[in-house]
């Protein structure tokens, strides 16, 4: 016990466990009834509920608590309790003003001061209400800024910035008088200052006790003093090093801003160390907590090695002095991963581990929530369900990204990618006609797979057609119609995008979609948004609207209530394991930039200006993170991990391994069977790659008729042709697709087909009919605009040639026409694009290319003998009013020649020169080509090799189909 008059302070080492030792201290020599009257304050919610846990632990029985109260908590006021202020007591402070409401009017201050985006001026606005903070829990008024003498050198954005940051101050406080409210954290100030008044007059009859606390905040200081003066106050640290030598604890800072030292703020018990200089007291009137709990302990001999191994840089020399005690890390295992999987794999298989033992806890600490997820779902493997206490943002719940969607389909209006993710969202239509919504939205995934339609909702509906138009018409537009009209207005107030962005999402959802925490969250935050979007700025872009809501939804935790998951088995974030232990730590993510994260710049305070005004620095979050890890490390059994790489890169381990490993040196001891077990777990025994494919399926499956199209295909890849005839598996187009060359095929061949059939091919007509045609098509306007002038100029030319053609005697006989034969034991069949009446007598065949058309050397290898098959097909009287000799095969390209847009080419030559085929022996080559393919694989047995010839298969189609990189290279 200290003596009269001294303040009362304590410290529970950080080798033991904070929550049962501070209880078992507490209810020593205490009855139930001095036990109940008394009052405990914690840091946040999460150590009150880890102190209820350790009296629960502690009592055995029924016990009435004492009071136990986050600092932390906005309303401390109320939580303190009536019961502890006289009726005559200060008049409560003002409401603070809600932070959404703050939000929206510092974004409208910060766009109306600099033009900018609204979307830009939101998250400015929240780095702003962040730094405004700041300011108000260091005391230090905002109006200092305008006295600050920071010299001309100081750089012209910060000079900028800083001239902004005092504009929206100045707005700021009549703001708040408007609006009758003060900032919550002012409003936490002055409850603070109440509460250490009324207790430095008259203290509460039961005793006091703050626990845990490490906010280094002015008016917590006070208050801490304050308790630790009472004749019944205590005030009790964790982790308070008193055996760090005196030097090294003198060298942490603070110091005075004159000295040119600079405090070490990234070191672990920096902010303790303010703390305590700020409530006036010494490290040597601190005293160890006696009191011992029922929780998991480690050793001290641990604990001395990890304040050697976090010692000042300065100081870090003495670690070749040290003895091996004094050096020891038992009881402490690294794990090095090569991945972030298998860095998940492994906490995964040491968290189910720790299940063998009956009463065995475990957690794993991680700033890292994409590896927290990823160790929770490892661990669903074993049916086993921990959640996740940090939480995630509402942008990641289901709620959150359907708002997202609904909003990013609205701003692009309604896209295909981004309507089809919308409609395919879980909760929409979530109820017991889910799968016949499912099967509408598949209809419509097939009708809109292409080039993009044009945009909005009639856009989309006049792309469809059959099933896909119904179900649209029917089911899905009208839920989005209201949203659609909104978006299409142009800019207007937020409060009316969003509230129709909110009709809409019940239309889709309903109830489902409010249900849960998350959809509570996303419920408040909704109603939130649309009670205080008319504060932000006075018109947004509807474009603006998904960045916007991306960037507030990731500010709202959506956290799991107490008790759901296993018992034994937690994930933390930081703050959440502060005063938790468990039998086994793991501290999972230490890469450089994870733990300890990066500082974060502010960019409205530069470091200089933050210094000049008494600010913590920017690297003070290290120094805390250094803290949690250091605490983290003092459990009974202790695992760390990371991956030397993360997603994209290679990854720096954390400073804080490094400082381990060199201390430890070769007692840094590395768990290498739970590496070896994570490697294995999911790899296969050996490397068993598939041979080529090659399948044989009887000749009764094997199809009896082929298009000329198909049969370079069959014979360059034929697996690819089984996969497709054989098989019935056709390739789809990909959905919002560039106009590829079929694409653009399709539409100059619907072109030409209209022009023969309407038109006879008169060459007048031509330019007027494919603009005509081109117009009315559901194609979107940029696709429009780009490819539509160079469209235009190929047929100019298709027509010039037919008029130029026309005046030599030549004639087009007929276009667009679809005949057949029996060859070969099958029927081979194919659709001309023109054939032409030549004028010395015969025909010539024409095939339009919107690309380039095939080589010389490709038909002499026995590949694209397209033309020859049709001209086959014409002279065995194939083709319905077309008669004669094949005299010409030409290809009309489209593409750009020498001379322009258009150009003719031929693989043939009447007299064979430039290594062509002999034109009046194409036909007699195709047949005997076609006859040789058709006996192989129609009417034969040779198998489907897959990429038999792969120059001639540049289709990819069913490249994953045949596991194509598995063989590929190995086989040939």
């Amino acid at each position: 016990m200290p003596e009269p008059g001294r303040p009362r302070l304590y410290t529970i080492p950080a080798h033991r466990a904070f929550a049962d030792a501070l209880v078992a201290g507490l209810m020593r020599g205490r009855d139930q009834a001095t036990l109940a009257r008394g009052l405990v304050l914690l840091p946040n919610n999460r150590a009150v509920r880890a102190v209820n846990d350790a009296f629960v632990r502690a009592s055995g029985g029924g016990l009435i608590l004492p009071r136990l109260v986050a600092l932390g908590d906005p309303d401390l006021g109320e939580a303190v309790g009536a019961a502890l202020e006289p009726a005559d007591g200060p008049a409560p402070p003002p409401p603070a003003v809600a932070p959404l409401a703050r939000r929206m009017i510092l974004s409208r201050l910060v766009a109306a001061s600099r033009a900018m985006p609204a979307a830009e001026a939101v998250r400015l606005a929240g780095d702003l209400a962040r730094t405004l903070d700041q300011l108000l829990v260091e005391e230090i008024a905002p109006r200092q800024l305008a006295e600050l003498d920071l010299g001309p050198e100081l750089s012209e954005h910060w000079q900028r910035a800083l001239a902004l940051f005092r504009i929206v101050l100045d707005s700021w406080p009549g703001e708040l008088e408007r609006l009758g409210r003060i900032d919550a954290a002012t409003r936490r100030i002055i409850l603070i200052e109440q509460l250490r008044a009324r207790w430095s007059a008259s203290p509460p009859p039961g005793f006091v006790c703050a626990a845990g606390v490490t906010d280094t905040a002015p008016a917590i200081a006070r208050l801490l003093r304050c308790v630790a003066d009472m004749p019944a106050g205590q005030v009790v640290f964790a982790g308070l090093a008193l055996d760090m030598p005196q030097e090294e604890w003198d060298a942490l800072g603070p110091f005075a801003s004159d000295s040119g030292r600079r405090a070490i703020e990234t070191h672990p018990q920096y902010h303790l160390k303010l703390l305590l200089d700020r409530m006036g007291v010494g490290r040597g009137e601190v005293a160890r907590w006696r009191g011992g709990g029922e929780g998991a302990d480690a050793d001290a001999v641990r604990g001395r090695a990890i304040a050697n191994a976090l010692a000042p840089a300065d100081f870090t020399g003495k670690w070749t002095e040290l003895a091996a005690a004094d050096r020891r890390l038992s009881g402490v295992a690294a794990v090095e991963c090569a991945t972030p999987a298998d860095e998940a794999q492994a906490i995964a298989l040491a968290l189910r581990g720790a299940l063998e033992e009956p009463g065995r806890t475990a957690a794993l600490v991680t700033p890292d929530r994409a590896l927290a997820r990823r160790v929770a779902a490892h661990c669903r493997r074993w049916d086993i369900e921990v959640f996740d206490t940090a939480g995630q943002p509402l942008s990641l719940s289901p709620p959150g990204t359907l708002l997202l969607a609904l909003a990013e389909a609205a701003a692009q209006r309604f896209a295909p990618l981004a309507l089809l993710a919308l409609l395919k969202h879980p909760l929409v239509k979530s109820g017991a006609n889910r799968l016949d919504w499912l099967d509408g939205v598949r209809a419509l995934d097939r009708g809109l797979r292409g080039p993009r339609p044009p945009a909005g909702l009639d856009g989309i509906g006049g792309a469809l057609k059959g099933r896909a138009a119904a179900f649209w018409a029917e089911h899905a537009e009208p839920c989005l119609a209201a949203v659609g009209r909104t978006f299409d207005t142009g800019s207007q107030p937020m409060t009316a995008l969003i509230a129709c962005l909110r009709e809409a999402a019940v239309a889709l959802c309903g109830d489902p979609l409010w249900a849960g925490p998350a959809g509570r969250a996303a419920a408040e935050f909704v109603e939130a948004l649309e009670a205080h979007a008319g504060e932000g700025p006075a018109l947004i872009d509807p474009r603006e609207v998904p960045a916007i809501l991306r960037t507030l939804l990731d500010e709202v935790p959506v956290r799991l209530p107490p008790g759901i998951g296993h018992p034994r088995l937690a994930i933390y974030g930081q703050i959440e394991a502060r005063l938790q232990s468990a039998d086994l730590m793991v501290l999972g993510g230490l890469n450089e930039g994870v733990w300890p994260g990066t500082p974060a710049p502010d960019p409205w305070l530069a470091p200089r200006i933050r210094v000049a005004l008494g600010l913590p620095g920017l690297e003070r979050r290290i120094g805390v993170a250094a803290h949690d890890f250091a605490a983290g490390l003092c459990a009974p059994h202790v695992l760390i991990t990371r991956a030397r790489r993360d997603a994209s890169a290679p990854a720096l381990a954390s400073r804080f391994w490094l400082r381990l490993q060199a201390m430890a040196g070769d007692r840094f001891e590395r768990d290498g069977a739970l590496e070896d077990w994570a490697r294995r777990l999911d790899a296969a025994e050996e490397h068993r790659p598939t041979t080529r494919p090659a399948p044989v399926p009887p000749r009764a499956l094997r199809p009896r008729a082929i298009s000329v199209t198909e049969v370079d295909r069959l014979k360059a890849d034929p697996y690819a042709f089984y996969a497709r005839r054989v098989l019935g598996l056709m390739p789809l187009d990909p959905v919002d697709a560039d106009p590829t060359a079929a694409w653009r095929g399709t539409a100059v061949h619907a072109i030409l087909e209209a022009w023969w059939n309407e038109d006879r091919c008169a060459p007048d007509t031509l330019s007027a009919r494919a603009a005509r045609m081109l117009e009315e098509a559901p194609v979107h306007p940029l696709l429009r605009a780009l490819w539509q002038p160079r469209l235009a100029e190929a047929i100019d030319w298709i027509a010039a040639t037919v008029r130029v053609q026309a005046a030599d005697g030549r004639r087009v006989l007929a276009a667009e026409g679809r005949g057949e034969i029996p060859i070969a034991g099958v029927t081979l069949s194919g659709r001309y694009d023109r054939i032409d009446a030549l004028p010395g007598g015969g025909l010539a065949v024409i095939d339009y290319k919107t690309g380039k058309p095939p080589s010389a050397a490709a038909v002499r290898e026995g590949f694209s003998l397209q033309l020859g098959l049709l001209g086959l097909i014409a002279e065995r009287g194939g083709f319905e009013g077309v008669r004669g000799t094949a005299g010409g095969f030409e290809y009309w390209s489209l593409a750009r020649g020498r001379d322009g847009i258009g150009y003719l080419d031929s693989p043939c030559d009447p007299e064979g020169k430039r290594d062509r085929i002999v034109t009046a022996r194409f036909t007699e080559i195709a047949a005997a080509n076609f006859a040789e393919v058709a006996g192989e694989w129609l009417t034969g047995e040779a198998p489907f090799t897959a990429k038999l010839v792969p120059e001639y298969a540049p289709y990819a189609e069913y490249d994953q189909l045949m596991r194509r990189d598995e063989w590929y290279g190995r086989d040939r």
